[in-house]
């Protein structure tokens, strides 16, 4: 039985908790919780069958075979570091925070540790994977999102933006993937994956375009290079208890770890 401990209760956390329960009953079995937020974790922890144990991070680490993070950018680099340098492996939910962590993916190699990375809210990661194998020249990601799914974002923050106000279509931000992960860590974590798995986050374009009459989160990518161009468009439906987190990037966490545990892999 792998034993999985999960860091962050919220959502994804809570989506990734009940898949191990039941759907890999017979393969993992939850190894505790962690969250900041000690009460989210005792929420948790009593609607899940086995009332796994709240436990601090270094506990959480000791007791499991593989880490879940998702907590936050702002935390996802030091709960990897930490799980790396206790050899043991990880999942990463939120990407952003690791996109440039030089320092963990040597301390990975060096002791042979896994850091899993699902696709997301996005396809096509397979594709860029492949594709990028020759010369890649373009990566585009084209965000659209509901103004309400982008409250609180530093880059709305710091331009002192009037989310209430816009009443039509807008183009709100348009830059590099570096950019957009520190203005927008909690919305545009797709494109740190885009950028660990294409061209980097300096040549990585991203385009973020909000209006009040988008009822889902829509991801336009476009890629080209040697190998001829790629386009595709997912329209996702957010998840309705955080409208910040699309319902398919918890399915994408849940298809990484039934990969993990499975005997057969699927695609690149």
């Amino acid at each position: 039985m792998v034993k999985i401990g999960i860091v962050g209760c919220g959502v994804i956390g809570k989506t990734l908790a009940h898949a191990i329960e039941d759907r890999f009953a017979r393969k993992a079995r939850l190894a505790g919780l962690c969250d900041v937020d000690l009460i989210k974790a005792e929420n948790l922890s009593r609607e899940l069958k086995s009332k796994p144990s709240i436990l601090s991070l270094n506990k959480l680490i000791w007791h499991s075979h593989l880490v879940v993070e998702a907590a936050s950018a702002k935390a996802s680099g030091e709960i990897a570091r930490r799980v790396i340098r206790q050899n043991r492996d990880v999942l990463v939910m939120s990407v952003g925070g690791i996109l440039e962590d030089t320092e963990l993916f040597e301390q990975a190699g060096k002791l042979n540790r896994k850091i899993y990375i699902p696709s997301g809210a996005i396809g096509g990661i397979d594709a860029l994977k492949a594709a990028g194998l020759d010369k890649l020249t373009r990566v585009v990601l084209t965000t659209r999102k509901s103004p309400r799914s982008l409250d609180g974002a530093p880059y709305v923050v710091e331009k002192n933006i009037d989310l209430g106000k816009i009443d039509r279509e807008v183009l709100l931000f348009e830059g590099t993937a570096d950019e957009a992960i520190r203005g927008f860590p909690q919305n545009v974590n797709v494109s740190a994956v885009l950028s660990l798995a294409g061209i980097g986050a300096k040549n990585t374009i991203v385009r973020i375009i909000t209006s009040p009459q988008f009822t889902r989160n829509i991801h336009e990518i476009e890629f080209e290079g040697a190998f001829g161009k790629f386009s595709a468009r997912v329209e996702n439906f957010p998840m309705s208890e955080n409208p910040k987190t699309s319902y398919l990037a918890a399915l994408s966490a849940v298809a990484m770890l039934e990969n993990i545990l499975s005997n057969i892999r699927i695609g690149t």
